[in-house]
């Protein structure tokens, strides 16, 4: 069975296309990266299905206080989405996935429900380490 009918998506030209590029994804990434993976690919397109997939826990979505929102495959098993510690480096902007380090659960005061947590830990990644030393950007 496809993996987008798998997860209830209707598979289209579109959405396995744009699905495609987003398995070879190492890292988070975001919607002007995937439209440089699909140049032929209307924007507003490529948006409803990364959109789509996140709705269908395909797509874990990140606010990293860029302003420019993010994505990364949701590897979770046995269709239990747990949400995970993301980096943004503060040098170049990248944000990274630590999907071995799960956000704690916070326990709620009574009557409040929590719907989705985000965990961004702020800092220098190990690529910017060296440069940041040196004083370079």
């Amino acid at each position: 069975m496809n993996h987008l009918s798998a997860h209830g998506i209707k598979p289209t030209a579109v959405r396995e296309a744009v699905w495609k590029k987003v398995m070879l994804q190492k890292e988070t990434f975001s919607l002007a990266d995937m439209e440089e993976l699909l140049p032929d690919m209307d924007r507003s397109s490529i948006f409803r299905a990364l959109r789509l997939f996140a709705e269908h826990t395909l797509l874990h979505v990140i606010d990293d206080g860029t302003g420019i929102q993010k994505y990364c495959v949701c590897r979770c098993e046995n269709g239990q989405h747990l949400n995970h510690i993301h980096f943004t480096c503060l040098n170049c902007g990248q944000t990274y996935c630590f999907e071995d380090y799960l956000i704690p659960v916070v326990d709620m005061p009574e009557g409040f429900v929590a719907q989705d947590t985000e965990y961004i830990v702020k800092g220098i990644c190990i690529k910017c380490k060296d440069k940041v030393a040196l004083g370079d950007k």
